[in-house]
């Protein structure tokens, strides 16, 4: 009689492969519930860059480019209008002050200058013959006055002894009384001759004085339109270099017309221009630097200009000190102008992270330099080379700082 074998369910096979599954489920669910569940990427470290923390000295400063310029510039302008006939001096030549640089022609000038002088020549030879005229009449005055008085003093001793006579009756009334009329008479004529002479006199001291306060007036005059003559001469004001010179032989020129300018080559300055979102943060005193032939020489902004034009505004800056040897009108100095004093700080150099995370975070190494882990930092004030950092970081922590647009945002790189 045949047996039923009963099958068994559970073999040595299967028990195994059910071990190995459940084990396989249980590491599984360790690693979930307490392994590293962050996001990684894999980076290599040729096309990343690195840098360190540091403790150190923090300054806010701004590039800028600055031009020098002569200390001063001294624009040439014809005092008097006129015609360019000759040319004596051409633009980059160097000259002393009262060196001629060009000579203007005016027949206008001359023609007035030349009618001045014949009326002076006129007006002198009218005081002359006026001074002389009185001259004249005080003599002719003294020779009338010597007559008359001969005339009186001689009408008088017949009238006195006439007085005599009369009483005596040796004459009659009318011939003693013509005696008394013609003393009388000239008396009159005497006083009146006198008063006249007087008069002429004063008259012609008066011509005399106002012919004076003319010739004086006209020489005055005279003065000036040689000196307006004079100045069709153009001359340096200055000793320098004639930087340009704007016209030709021929040239009409106008009066007060710029016709060059002069460049004051004793000493130089540097101009610059800057972004208006500065105007608020700089000011006359300012310090600056700028490194030439390997050695940093100190600046001070002297003056700001006020006016904004296309988002930016001028500042000039001198020299403090000596000036460098070698340096030349319009060359171009690379200046760090400072916007604060240097105070101490935790310093991270700048590098393109900032744009990816706008400081807020970044990846840092840890002690193997096999890895680095993002991290919240908090950065206060920058300057073209650092970051100032105010939260998060250590001196001597490593940081990368290129850019992380290709990172992904993970939370952890792996270097290789």
């Amino acid at each position: 009689m045949d047996r039923i074998i009963e099958k068994k369910r559970f073999t040595p096979k299967k028990i195994a492969g059910y071990t190995t599954a459940v084990a396989l489920i249980a590491l599984a669910t360790y690693f979930i519930a307490f392994g590293d569940n962050s996001s990684k990427l894999n980076v290599e470290s040729q096309k990343i860059t690195m840098a360190t923390v540091s403790q150190g000295s923090f300054q806010e400063f701004i590039p800028v480019d600055g031009t020098v310029h002569p200390i001063k510039t001294i624009l040439i302008p014809a005092v008097e209008g006129g015609t360019v006939d000759e040319k004596y001096l051409e633009g980059g030549k160097p000259v002393k002050q009262g060196d001629p640089i060009l000579k203007l022609t005016n027949n206008r000038l001359v023609l007035d200058f030349m009618n001045q002088e014949t009326l002076m020549n006129d007006l002198i030879n009218n005081l002359q013959n006026s001074k002389l005229s009185l001259q004249q009449n005080k003599f002719n005055l003294r020779r009338r006055l010597a007559t008359l008085d001969a005339q009186v003093d001689a009408a008088k001793d017949v009238y006195q002894r006439n007085i005599a006579l009369y009483e005596a009756k040796a004459v009659s009334q009318q011939e003693f009384f013509s005696f008394k009329r013609e003393y009388d008479r000239l008396k009159a004529e005497r006083a009146i001759e006198q008063e006249s002479q007087r008069f002429e006199e004063n008259n012609a001291r008066q011509q005399i004085a106002q012919l004076e306060t003319t010739i004086a007036r006209t020489s005055r005059n005279l003065r000036m339109m040689e000196d307006n003559l004079k100045n069709l001469y153009i001359k340096a004001p200055i000793s320098g270099q004639l930087s340009s010179i704007q016209v030709e032989l021929g040239t009409p020129v106008q009066s007060g017309q710029v016709i060059g300018q002069i460049d004051d080559l004793s000493g130089f300055k540097v101009k610059a221009e800057l972004d208006q979102h500065y105007v608020s943060r700089v000011f006359a005193g300012q310090q600056a630097s700028f490194t030439y032939n390997g050695q940093t020489y100190p600046l001070e902004i002297a003056l700001v200009y006020s006016e904004v034009t296309n988002g930016r505004f001028p500042v000039d800056m001198k020299f403090i000190g000596k000036v460098p040897e070698g340096i030349r009108r319009g060359q171009t100095l690379q200046i760090r102008l400072q916007l604060s004093d240097p105070a101490p700080a935790v310093l991270l150099p700048r590098g393109g992270f900032y744009q990816s995370t706008g400081g807020a975070w970044a990846y840092v190494l840890d002690e193997t330099g096999k890895a680095a882990t993002k991290r919240s930092i908090r950065l206060g004030r920058q300057n073209p080379e650092y970051y100032e950092v105010l939260e998060g970081l250590k001196p001597g922590e490593q940081v990368i700082v290129s850019s992380y647009d290709a990172f992904n945002d993970k939370d952890k790189l792996e270097l290789k």
